[in-house]
């Protein structure tokens, strides 16, 4: 697959938010599952320079958020298309996102934050150089989650 990043627009915001849903457990991770998320999703200000769409030809596969809590790292977000996950395509779609990160914001490090019982992507974020810092608990999704804070060196 060859990867495009793109701005997300505002169509792309909807399509997403309204039709990408994970099944199981996953649901968690459905854009409406928490009315905040949802909002920052969908508002063009908060979304502006944060949110890429990811395409492969002229299908979007997945999305990503790039924010700057300092100079030194780029603190990362993402999603895949629903009907890709599980089947071997993360590896190359979070190595697509780091190189992006790499090439565009020049960090030290690379952050993210994934929901404790995700094992798969914990699994694929240590396979591909990531390592646990720290967990904590956060309100989200109308509840109390874990979840694991990873470091990537860049």
């Amino acid at each position: 697959m060859k990867y495009t990043f793109q701005a997300m627009t505002q169509e792309q915001a909807e399509v997403i938010a309204e039709t990408w849903r994970y099944q199981g457990d996953y649901s968690f991770y459905d854009m409406d599952a928490d009315a905040e998320d949802l909002e920052e999703f969908l508002d063009p200000e908060k979304r502006a320079g944060v949110y890429f769409v990811v395409l492969d030809r002229d299908e979007i596969i997945g999305f990503y958020s790039f924010q700057q809590p300092d100079e030194d790292t780029v603190e990362i977000g993402l999603g895949m298309k629903p009907e890709l996950t599980g089947k071997g395509n993360g590896a190359a779609f979070l190595e697509a996102g780091l190189q992006f990160a790499k090439t565009t914001y020049r960090p030290k490090n690379i952050t993210l934050s994934v929901a404790a019982f995700n094992k798969r992507a914990i699994k694929l974020y240590q396979k591909l150089g990531f390592k646990e810092t720290e967990s904590f608990v956060q309100a989200t999704n109308g509840g109390q989650y874990e979840f694991v804070k990873m470091k990537y060196k860049a």
